[in-house]
């Protein structure tokens, strides 16, 4: 009888350390194994809001290695939000091609203005405030919110959304999950350091706690968590079945005079907005070639477009695209038509094209 009344009783003490624990836990696993990030302040000095800002923003859909280089350009560019709400937005945009989902650099450069004239150079340091601002979410909020500010708030990013439904075995599908993720992930929140709880969760989702053979025997809330103990990790979090948007195709076409390449801008609203391309048709579904072709821009000099083999093919967020490549070349004194403009193909590197572009040019202009 007593031997059997034990067990219960440690179990108990167990759970109620393991809750009550856990937060300190995870800031001395957090202390000693902390990553270093180029936006990430030292141990013991408080963030750069601008910093934290940038890098939230820069970090939305995109990996911590891909951003780190856009990262430190744009700072030696715009060391601060003042510097930033002055640059021009073609420059913003140039500086952000090959990052992806550009509306987030429009929102960027939007933000910076915001803050510039209408907070003097300084960020809100409220979640309430800083929801106001152009291009910051809930999420972002919380996240500068506890980073720069130490605001008691948990914010839930893809790797904490994985820690917390591992830890707690969420059985419930994302997205209809996100309340009760966003529920427990706030009880791993000390009585302080803010911040620092948020990013020894993110850094413990990015190191151990990954996606595929997560590094359980290394994890400091391994003894109480869930879904290690059903062995069943990798399991979560559950997902929803995703919708793939339907195929849409159409054309791009890539005209050269000499050493010069042939764009306009995309319309500032819109998929891809103000980023440059080279022409090209609507992009439909169900389009056919003969369809496409049709919208070819209007060169005198251009009797026959020459179809590349192949096809260009990428993936949007909501729909795939296929495009089909037409190549010409004009003589030297060719016009560009109205909205369009002669660029040199050995600056455009310096031109705003997303990957779209840089894969129909690379395809073009290849042999």
């Amino acid at each position: 009888m007593v031997s059997s009344a034990l067990p219960a009783k440690r179990k108990s003490q167990q759970d109620n350390h393991g809750h009550a624990g856990r937060p300190a836990q995870l800031l001395a696993w957090y202390d000693r194994h902390r990553r270093r990030l180029p936006w990430r302040a030292p141990a013991g000095q408080r963030s750069d809001p601008y910093r934290v800002w940038l890098s939230e923003i820069m970090l939305q859909q995109t990996t911590v290695k891909a951003v780190g280089p856009y990262f430190e350009k744009f700072l030696a560019r715009w060391p601060d939000v003042s510097a930033l709400g002055s640059a021009d937005l073609e420059d913003v945009l140039r500086m952000w091609a090959g990052l992806g989902y550009y509306s987030r650099a429009r929102n960027l450069h939007a933000c910076a203005v915001t803050v510039l004239r209408e907070h003097g150079g300084v960020f809100p340091d409220t979640e309430e405030g800083l929801r106001k601002l152009p291009g910051i979410g809930p999420y972002t909020a919380a996240a500068i919110a506890a980073i720069a500010f130490d605001r008691r708030t948990m914010p839930v990013d893809g790797n904490i959304e994985r820690v917390t439904t591992r830890l707690f075995r969420i059985e419930e599908a994302l997205p209809q999950a996100k309340p009760q993720i966003q529920a427990m992930a706030a009880t791993l929140l000390g009585p302080s350091r803010a911040g620092d709880s948020a990013q020894a969760l993110m850094d413990l989702g990015a190191t151990i706690c990954t996606p595929k053979k997560p590094a359980c025997v290394l994890c400091p809330l391994n003894e109480d968590c869930a879904a290690r103990q059903r062995g069943d990790q990798e399991t979560f979090p559950r997902k929803a079945a995703k919708k793939t948007g339907t195929l849409r195709r159409g054309a791009a076409f890539v005209v050269v005079r000499g050493d010069e390449l042939l764009v306009r801008s995309r319309p500032a609203k819109g998929l891809l907005g103000g980023m440059t391309e080279v022409p090209g048709s609507d992009w439909l579904a169900g389009q056919d070639d003969e369809e496409a072709l049709a919208q070819a821009p209007e060169l005198a000099s251009v009797k026959r477009w020459h179809r590349k083999l192949g096809v260009v093919t990428h993936v949007f967020t909501h729909f795939p695209l296929e495009l089909v490549v037409y190549t010409a070349t004009v003589p030297a004194r060719t016009r560009a038509p109205d909205g369009m403009r002669w660029v040199k193909i050995a600056t455009l590197d310096g031109e705003a094209l997303p990957n779209v572009m840089r894969k129909v040019v690379a395809h073009g202009l290849g042999e």
